[in-house]
């Protein structure tokens, strides 16, 4: 049977995303909270746990139109910022843990991925292309400053001259500064930052372990003084909660030294739909109907619809409006309407000991 709770609608727990731990989808049992009267009303905090995942393989291929890379990296699955909106959380359902609070509190670190990415650099059939990581979860999450296998990914990169593009909200990045300086300068690696929101309080409820978005922005400052291009991701939009700082947002990227800017509307796929209309039932129920509504007028009436083209961005009028008002902000700001690919030009596989040298 499973182990995963369905907890009470509306239990909050301090510093975390989700109000629920319902069963993986793939699991066959569940099991559900029912009051005795006995009920302990200050619960204790759900403590992070981290297990140890050893990969045969690291670099997950994709052929999605919508995304500008066809290869990626995950240093480790599960994500402690906790962000009620993501869309990786349906990811722990293969691992037999729940979309909810398991995603954000039972976390798998992969230590040999370092070693393993350079067995697959090595091979002799490899073709380079930009490697993207962050784009499931987090590299820079909070047990990244134990693991560091983020740190040890970026050397390996360095060694072999490999393009690679970073997503993250962790500020940690900005530890790895000597490496990614080294990268930037040669053209081979390219940051962006994520800043749902300038909101402090409303930041705290939907990514309630991530910095705060003015350390976010400080962030995109030290890259962008150090020479590492840097791009502000105001990533996801939510329809009447954070809509209203489209404009507002491109402007402190670009007072903090993004050079681009790029934005997704609010996707909620699987699991992550429940998990977040029960978020918004919690924190602000006068507006839960009119977000909803919004999402399901760009999305066919549906919480989400997976159609490629149109996922990332939505359809209809209010869709429209917010990629017109994200168009018009970026000319105001002079942000790059579209950046120089990364080199591959420059890849090539370090010498190792015992290695046969070519004579030319």
């Amino acid at each position: 049977m499973s182990q995963h709770q369905t907890f009470p609608f509306g239990m909050e727990h301090h510093a975390r995303g989700a109000t629920r731990n319902d069963a993986g989808r793939f699991e066959r049992h569940a099991r559900r909270y029912e009051a005795d009267g006995w009920d302990v009303q200050d619960e204790a905090p759900l403590r992070t746990s981290v297990a140890i995942e050893v990969p045969r393989r690291v670099i997950s291929y994709n052929r999605s139109p919508d995304l500008p890379f066809d290869r990626s990296i995950n240093p480790y699955r599960g994500c402690e910022h906790g962000c009620i909106y993501c869309f990786a959380r349906p990811t722990h359902a293969w691992l037999g843990l729940s979309a909810g609070l398991d995603f954000e509190t039972r976390l798998i670190a992969r230590p040999d991925v370092p070693d393993v990415l350079a067995r697959e650099l090595r091979h002799r059939a490899y073709t380079p292309r930009t490697i993207a990581i962050g784009t499931n979860t987090d590299p820079y999450q909070p047990i990244e400053k134990q693991h560091e296998i983020m740190r040890e990914c970026l050397k390996v990169l360095r060694d072999f001259r490999h393009p690679v593009a970073i997503v993250t909200k962790g500020t940690l990045i900005e530890r790895d500064i000597d490496i990614l300086s080294d990268m930037a300068g040669q053209g081979l690696v390219r940051v962006g930052i994520s800043v749902t929101t300038l909101d402090a309080e409303v930041s705290r409820k939907l990514e309630p372990r991530a910095p705060t978005p003015q350390r976010r922005l400080a962030t995109i400052r030290t890259l962008s003084e150090a020479g590492i291009e840097t791009r502000i991701m105001t990533s996801p939009i939510i329809p009447g909660l954070t809509d209203h700082e489209v404009e507002a947002l491109l402007k402190a990227g670009r007072d903090s030294g993004a050079i681009a800017a790029s934005w997704v509307m609010l996707r909620l796929p699987l699991e992550v739909a429940p998990l977040f209309r029960e978020w918004l039932e919690v924190h602000y129920p006068d507006r839960a109907a009119r977000v909803m509504g919004h999402v399901r007028d760009m999305q066919g009436g549906k919480d989400y619809d997976a159609t490629f083209g149109t996922r990332m961005r939505g359809t209809g009028p209010y869709a429209e409006m917010i990629a017109q008002r994200f168009e018009a902000a970026v000319r105001r700001y002079g942000y790059a309407r579209k950046l120089p690919d990364l080199r591959c030009d420059l890849f090539r596989p370090p010498v190792r000991a015992g290695d046969q040298l070519s004579l030319f």
